[in-house]
């Protein structure tokens, strides 16, 4: 459960780094508000600062869920009845897998230090060639987020077999790699399909359509932007409960949701932000989340009897209190004026504004 409740249920909080999924869900946001201005870019890092704030809350929150409510409630209601000889045991490291690991963690020290002394200087070619920032959406350091993340993982994973005498030519390289993609089938068959949903809908007009009149409901209705982002969030969790897929339910919202706040003055990186609360609140419970079924066959490695419903039920106090907290620390966070992340706002500049 704690370990379940950290990977997925605060699938959008991170330290330091940025993962595959901030360009992914930026890269989709910036498709949904350039339906209504087409010179509108969107930053990879937009979420970072967010993101690595939320870190330390969802911990926080993990901890106290496992340790005071879980916890207690499994001891009362489960009891262990799988077969624990047949799950394997951990090893210590060999001291050649030790220096292996050390070496391995050295040289993505070795990356990030040698990415920061390239990307300080004032002439830094990673730097925006029209403002010199770092943070702009047209520096080269910004644009390079998946790539660098391939680079800086990539390299102590080889170092890392070499060393451990697990990769002995190129050829386990490619093949280390080929068997990392192999689960990913799903995922590819899903970005093509997303793909053409995105191309089709902005060439139907249909998101300036739902933006305007979704717009002008909203600006009727005069509720304070606190409630619409509150709204975004619950409308994400519901959602997610039939589509698993980050990306995929992002590519079907973003086209309505982002040009519509859009019209209301509020930013596509704040909209992304609350989606990004939403989502990830209640992955745990949604039984169409691609790795749901594992989990529950890795419970019954240990109680037999464990089924979907078991592990809803587990997992449902953290869905609950991560949707409250979180999206309570995004209105906290956002009245304070705190950025989101580098080249992030809160405001769009509406016509009349």
């Amino acid at each position: 459960a704690a370990a379940f409740a950290s990977v997925s249920c605060a699938y959008s909080a991170t330290v330091c780094l940025p993962t595959s999924l901030d360009p992914m869900l930026a890269n989709i946001t910036m498709a949904g508000a350039q339906i209504l201005d087409p010179a509108h870019q969107v930053g990879s890092a937009n979420n970072l600062y967010f993101t690595f704030a939320s870190a330390g809350l969802v911990v926080a929150m993990v901890w106290a869920l496992t340790d005071l409510v879980i916890e207690p409630r499994l001891k009362r209601t489960a009891s262990i009845d799988g077969d624990l000889s047949a799950i394997e045991a951990f090893q210590p490291l060999a001291p050649q897998e030790r220096s292996a690991m050390w070496a391995a963690l050295g040289s993505m020290l070795f990356g990030l230090v040698a990415l920061a002394l390239t990307a300080l200087p004032e002439t830094s070619s990673w730097r925006s060639p029209t403002t010199g920032a770092l943070e702009s959406t047209d520096a080269p350091l910004m644009k390079s987020i998946v790539p660098l993340i391939f680079v800086l993982f990539l390299m102590p994973g080889v170092i890392y077999g070499i060393m451990a005498g697990t990769v002995k030519s190129h050829r386990d390289v490619i093949a280390g790699m080929s068997k990392a993609m192999n689960g990913m089938g799903y995922y590819l068959v899903l970005v093509f399909f997303c793909a053409q949903f995105i191309a089709a809908f902005g060439q139907s007009n249909l998101g300036v359509l739902l933006a305007l009149e979704g717009a002008e409901v909203l600006k009727a209705a005069a509720l304070p932007a606190g409630v619409t982002m509150v709204g975004i969030i619950l409308l994400t969790a519901s959602v997610n409960l039939v589509i698993g897929s980050a990306s995929a339910k992002w590519t079907l919202l973003a086209p309505i949701f982002v040009p519509m706040l859009m019209q209301l003055g509020i930013s596509p990186d704040l909209t992304q932000a609350a989606y990004r609360v939403g989502d990830s609140s209640s992955n745990i419970i949604t039984p169409l989340m691609p790795y749901f079924p594992l989990v529950v066959v890795f419970c019954q490695r240990y109680v037999k009897n464990t089924g979907i419903g078991t592990v809803v039920a587990m997992m449902l106090p953290f869905t609950l209190t991560f949707l409250v907290v979180w999206s309570a620390f995004l209105l906290l966070y956002w009245s304070t004026g705190l950025p989101l992340g580098p080249g992030a706002s809160y405001v769009y500049p509406t016509p009349a504004g």
